[in-house]
């Protein structure tokens, strides 16, 4: 089933099968599709061979069910939904049909009439008409082969031909045969010793048996007589040449096949040039045209002799006649000149190469004069040359020498040579310089690859074709970061870094070696001051992946670079080449402390630093109270010079001592300087709190109520302190002494002004002086305190009278409360809704009319309000407002409406109703008018569950509206109404309010199925006169009747009999949906049409009868007399393809029974005549004549015809003979006749042409009588195709004659 395979992949992995995964998984399912797909049609194969070979009463039936079963087969295949045997319906459509047409080509539902032994119905014009019967076809076990594809094991060989005149005989006149040798002009070479070449021959209106040819050696000299025995004389028969030609073609094959497994390693732009040449070298052959191949194993000229067919005549030779087979050219290096792999250095002071010349040998093999090809590649970039005419100096000599060049050998003829060749290049370019052969080319124009040829090693091809120099360039290095003027710095104790860069490196050429040498510093005033160092000399090792070097170094004084050498090429120095060490001293300090005296004692130190290193200086130093943990501190200094003063805020015995000391080389030095301790008085200073120090900005405070208000402050020094404050007022200053303060902090109360507190207004509070435990009395200028007094206090009310405070909102929307605020904003306001009490809410406000913004319904309380300095008052009595909300709009059913309530599910049900009878309910709405109505109506589904059936609205503009029912259809319907909106609430703003599931209006009401009969089909019954109304034993649909409802039903049936005008009445109880007419107390008394009709029926639910189908209400019965059948024609002998017609008598359809040589057959007729076409010889007898679907059969005895098979004839014993003669011959073209003689035949001769399947035309017509053997000869020595035409015996003739009138109805 070439459909339903596909491709092995994965399944989807969300598969939408009918049939779930976890019951059966998807390749499980396809391999149960597909057996049952080849066990079908195992089946269906034997059903025909049935059909071929046993006769059956009702062949067409073998169709019919296989049509039925591809159908359902491949319509079931779509609903399963397998992956990878799912189709679109269009291929489901295709698959259908493909499988209709075999069928019907299989069980001759289908016929096409090619040929063969019913070829010649068209001519009697009965193909086209579909009154004819046919007898089964003689049927035998040969027979088979044709029909299963293996018509070539019986076959004639003239199979696309009539089977009754087979075979043709074609004589031809044979042309001049021609041979040419190598007509492509290639070139040949042999390769290797023991390998061979095939040369083509191109031949022409000729098949050789034989073939000769002469091979002379390479440098043959005709003139001398002693080497006529080396030309070699070889002779090839028939049978060798066909082995060439088989070993050639599986050659081809193999080659094919290795470059089909190489195709992944070219381009597709060679492979299109490649065949492009293939197409080139060898052009395709006419029809007259062949090609043999000769298999040529030792160089030299091969000369064609003659070229014989199997009539022993010679093919004329084409021009020129001969071919040259050299060994293969081959070109490499010689052994020892140059390497593989070199590398040179370039001249100091050349950067563009070595200017170096050097030379290599090449050694060439073949038949002079020789092209040599080669190509340099620098770098990538190639450069092809070209050297020709490569001889060997002996044989110019002798060219000069002699006149007559074909006593040395014509061109090509030469024998071979090995030749050795200087090549001279120039490293001109720095870089990789690879020098490759390409190619090298003979006299004969052989071109071979470098390194493949007769003389070349397989081994070491590429070593032989290759020689590659690398030029590179010397090294150059120098300091890098250090030379004259920029010393490297050397810390004490430590090493420091020198690094070596290397210029224009070559990596080939890594590792380098680096000579260093070093020079200890000179001794100041011929003194040493530490270890003397000696000069010494080292050689370093780059690493081969960096081209730098990274000498550490422990040591000041003078770094030089002697020399660099890579691996390679010696390199050069460049400036800097010398780098100067020298050491960094440690830095120091000088250090002189001071202290400083106030009034109330000492209260801090200074120091004065001098500091010697390399600037910026980072000084550390710690400090230390009484016992108290020591705290390190550290300044930096820009310059050598600096200033540090250290006042503590706090009274105590202190120890100052400085303790490291960094630069920019060290990094905490230890000092070993002067430490200082001192007791220290720091002076008294007081501040208000949250002041900030050195600015002017003054701290604000608010006060609301009382005669007082609190200012802090914060002193420093030592306790007690004496606090002088300045209070200034709108009209006089006061001066406030608060003595006596022991803590740091202090809330002094100040008193306010008296016009201030009065009225209030503003006043500020400023600190004057302050004393400490010493008597030391500083004045201060600190920023002083603003006060604001403020006698007024904020409030809040909503606006409005009561009766007016509330608003009607939408349940979605926010309702704008409005505020009246007194005070300075912003205010915080806290208020809650009397709903929910223990909720409360804080909203912040900027504007004294500000509104407060709610969205649910209830009565909103103000509870506290305050300003931005004050706490503020309620106005209780217009502290609280009121929000509705619109009521969204309702439904329910009418209290008229008849229900039962059901509490699982919410659902009202109604009283059951008959299908299609008009209902409603009626419905009470509670909103604003007008309303829509949004609700689901569904039905019980076949799986179970429910299925939506739409989802209407509709309007209203009453609070009471009438809602329609649907009743069209039987089925449980429910109705939920999902959304209602009216003009508050629209639906077209509301699309989500959806009303939840557990309130909304929920309804249901069963629709009962209105009862119905009707016949299944309108088949005519058929009965026998006198029989009784009973069931007849065929299993057909045909008197069935189908009822929809609910059981028991109650039929009225009446029987019209038109022939005698009576009508009978019956009614019938019936338990089941279906039924088969069946009345056995009613006769049939007289012949004719008999109408059955469907008067009512009811079922257990009463509703009214359904409107029956008038094509189905009744059916037709026929009452039949005795069928008789009688022939057209008396005569007693057929020949197979004649029509034998008879007269029926009776009603249709008939069933006519026959036998053919003792087989027993029938055949049903539709209509009278019936006529029956014979095809099978023998004896043909009618047996039985029966109507009324094989009722009422009568019995004959009287009807016996002789049915004589068709005459044949065949020329050449049914082959297609094609016999080639020449001039003076003659051919002899036999005719085999089968038959019961005397033969009457006809025979024609047409042209020869050239068009397949086209006929020539017709020269000559001869008719032959009386022949009275199986077996006719002529002869003829004219060109043409011979055929019969027309064969008679005693008895038929074929083609046989038209019967009468058969040419008119043909043409009707």
């Amino acid at each position: 089933m070439a459909d339903t395979k596909a491709k092995t992949a994965a399944p989807p992995p969300n598969s939408d099968t009918l049939i779930p995964e976890t019951f059966i998984d998807v390749p499980s399912q396809r391999l149960y599709v597909c057996s049952l797909w080849a066990l079908c049609q195992a089946i269906k194969i034997f059903d025909w061979f049935q059909y071929l070979v046993v006769p059956s009463e009702t062949p067409a039936g073998y169709g019919r069910k296989w049509f039925i079963f591809d159908f359902l087969f491949f319509t079931c295949l779509a609903r399963l939904r397998i992956p990878r045997l799912k189709y679109t319906k269009s291929v489901v459509a295709l698959q259908i049909l493909s499988l209709w047409l075999l069928d019907g080509f299989m069980f001759g539902v289908v016929t096409v009439n090619v040929g063969g032994r019913h070829s010649w119905f068209p001519s009697l014009g009965l193909s086209n008409r579909a009154d004819l019967t046919y007898t089964p076809q003689t049927s035998s076990v040969w027979d088979l082969f044709p029909l299963l594809g293996l018509g070539s094991l019986v076959s004639t060989g003239d199979s696309g031909r009539d089977t009754h005149l087979l075979g043709q005989h074609t004589v031809r006149m044979s042309p001049i045969g021609t041979a040419q040798l190598n007509p492509y002009g290639h070139t040949f070479c042999l390769a290797a010793p023991g390998e061979s070449v095939l040369i083509p021959i191109l031949l022409n209106n000729t098949n050789p048996t034989g073939i000769r040819y002469h091979l002379v050696p390479l440098g043959y000299d005709e003139g001398s007589k002693d080497q006529r025995d080396k030309i070699d004389q070889v002779d090839l028969s028939i049978k060798e040449l066909r082995a060439i030609e088989s070993s050639r073609l599986e050659g081809l094959q193999v080659s094919r096949s290795a470059a089909s497994r190489r195709d992944d390693e070219y381009d597709e732009e060679y492979d299109d040039e490649e065949d492009e040449d293939d197409s080139h070298d060898s052009p395709s052959l006419q029809k007259t045209q062949g090609l043999a191949h000769l298999r040529i194993h030792r160089p030299g000229t091969i000369r064609l002799a003659y070229v014989r067919d199997q009539y022993n005549v010679d093919a004329r030779l084409v021009y020129p006649g001969e071919v040259t087979v050299v060994p293969c050219p081959s070109v490499h290096f010689t052994a020892g000149t140059g390497y593989d792999e070199d590398v040179r250095c370039a001249v100091p002071g050349l950067s563009s190469g070595a200017g170096e010349e050097l030379q290599f040998g090449i050694d060439i093999f073949g038949v002079p004069p020789l092209s040599l090809r080669w190509h340099r590649e620098i770098d990538g970039k190639r450069e092809t040359f070209m050297v020709e005419g490569v001889e060997s100096s002996e044989h110019i000599h002798h060219h000069h020498r002699s006149k007559d060049d074909n006593k040395a050998g014509v061109r090509g003829q030469r024998a071979p040579v090995e030749l050795e060749v200087p090549l001279a290049v120039t490293l001109d370019t720095l870089g990789n310089h690879s020098y490759i052969l390409d190619s090298v080319t003979d006299a004969l124009g052989n071109v071979m690859p470098a390194g493949k040829g007769s003389t070349t090693s397989v081994h070491g091809a590429e070593q032989q074709t290759h020689r590659s120099v690398t030029v590179l360039k010397r090294p150059v290095i120098s300091f890098k970061n250090c030379g004259p003027g920029s010393p490297a710095p050397l810390l004490v104790g430590s090493e420091t870094s020198l690094r070596i860069s290397a210029h224009d490196a070559d990596a080939l050429d890594a590792p380098w070696d680096v000579t260093l040498k070093y020079q200890p510093p000179a001794v100041e005033g011929g003194k040493s001051t530490g270890k003397r160092r000696k000069p010494w000399t080292k050689e370093y090792k780059t690493d081969k992946a960096t081209s730098g070097l990274t000498v550490q170094v422990d040591a000041a004084g003078e770094y030089t670079i002697a020399g660099v050498k890579g691996k390679y090429c010696e390199g050069d120095v460049l400036s800097p080449e010398k780098c100067k060490v020298v050491e960094r001293p440690m830095p120091t300090a000088e250090i002189e402390w001071k202290k400083i005296h106030e009034c109330s004692g000492d209260t801090g130190v200074s120091a004065s630093l001098v500091l010697h290193g390399t600037p910026p200086f980072t000084v550390y130093y710690r400090m230390r109270r009484d016992k108290e943990p020591p705290k390190d501190l550290f300044k930096t200094f820009s310059g050598s010079r600096g200033e540090l003063t250290i006042q503590p805020d706090r009274s105590g015995h202190y120890v100052f001592e400085f303790t490291q000391l960094s630069d920019v080389n060290y990094k905490k030095v230890n000092l070993k300087g002067p430490s200082i301790d001192q007791v220290v008085h720091p002076p008294a200073s007081a501040d208000f709190v949250h002041n900030l120090r050195g600015t002017s900005g003054k701290k604000k405070i608010n006060t609301c109520s009382g005669s007082l208000v609190d200012v802090d402050v914060e002193l420093k020094g030592t306790g007690p302190w004496n606090v002088e404050l300045q209070v200034v007022g709108p009209k006089k200053a006061d001066v406030i002494r608060v003595p006596a303060i022991t803590t740091n902090k202090k809330t002094i109360q100040v008193p306010i002004p008296k016009e201030v507190d009065a009225e209030g207004g503003t006043f500020e509070v400023d600190l004057v002086s302050v004393e400490d435990a010493y008597g030391c009395k500083r004045s201060l200028s600190v920023p002083g305190v603003s006060v604001n007094v403020r006698r007024v206090q904020p409030s809040a009310r909503f606006y409005g009278v009561t009766e007016k405070r509330n608003v009607t909102i939408l349940d979605y929307e926010h309702a704008n409360l409005p505020l009246r605020l007194t005070g300075d904003g912003p205010w915080h306001l806290k208020y809650r809704r009397a709903e929910v009490p223990d909720r409360v809410h804080t909203v912040t406000l900027h504007s004294p009319n500000g509104e407060l913004r709610v969205t649910d319904k209830g009565l909103y309380e103000i509870l506290e309000v305050s300003d931005s300095q004050c706490p503020g008052t309620v106005i209780q009595e217009d502290a609280t407002y009121r929000v509705h909300h619109v009521s969204r709009p309702s439904a329910r059913l009418s209290s008229e409406v008849q229900f039962t309530y059901e509490p699982y599910n919410g659902s009202h049900i109604l009283p059951p109703i008959c299908e299609g009878v008009h209902d409603h309910v009626d419905l009470d709405l509670q909103g604003r008018a007008p309303f829509q109505i949004m609700y689901n109506v569904a039905r019980d589904a076949e799986t179970g569950g429910t299925s939506i059936l739409d989802q209407p609205v509709f309007n209203s503009i009453q609070p009471r509206t009438r809602f329609q029912l649907h009743t069209s259809e039987a089925a449980r319907i429910y109705y939920e109404v999902k959304q209602i909106g009216d003009s508050a609430y629209p639906l077209a703003k509301n699309k989500h309010a959806v009303i939840p599931r557990s309130e909304r209006l929920l309804f249901e009401q069963q629709v009962l199925m209105r009862p119905s009969a009707r016949f299944r089909n309108h088949n005519r019954l058929s009965y026998c006169l006198n029989d009784n109304f009973a069931l007849h034993d065929n299993p057909s649909p045909d008197g069935m009747i189908v009822l929809e409802g609910i059981p028991p039903f109650q039929l009225q049936l009446s029987i019209r009999n038109l022939a005698a005008s009576e009508v009978h009445t019956e009614t019938i109880q019936l338990q089941d949906n279906f039924w088969k007419l069946e009345m056995p107390s009613y006769i049939f008394r007289s012949i004719g049409p008999h109408l059955i009709t469907i008067d009512s029926v009811q079922d257990a639910s009463h509703c009214e009868q359904a409107v029956p189908d008038p094509l189905y209400r009744s059916i037709w019965l026929d009452v039949a007399e005795t069928a008789a059948i009688v022939p057209f024609d008396r005569r007693q002998d057929y020949c197979v393809g004649d029509v034998t017609q008879f007269q029926l008598e009776g009603m249709p359809p008939w069933t006519v029974g026959y036998r053919i040589n003792g087989k027993a057959l029938t055949q049903e007729a539709k209509k009278s005549p019936f006529s029956i076409v014979q095809q099978q010889p023998g004896e043909f007898t009618i047996s039985s004549i029966a109507h009324q679907q094989k009722m009422c059969k009568t019995a004959v005895t009287d009807l016996r015809y002789n049915v004589h098979p068709l005459p044949a004839a065949r020329v050449g014993h049914g082959k297609r003979i094609v016999q080639d003669i020449h001039e003076g011959d003659q051919a002899e073209i036999v005719f085999t006749l089968v038959g019961e003689p005397p033969f009457t035949f006809t025979y024609q001769r047409t042209e020869l042409t050239t068009k397949k399947g086209a006929q020539g035309k017709v020269l000559e017509t001869h008719t032959v009588s009386g022949v009275t053997t199986n077996e006719y000869s002529i002869f003829s020595a004219l060109e043409g195709t011979w055929t019969i035409t027309f064969i008679a015996d005693r008895y038929c003739r074929y083609p046989p004659a038209p019967p009468d009138g058969a040419s008119e109805k043909s043409r009707h």
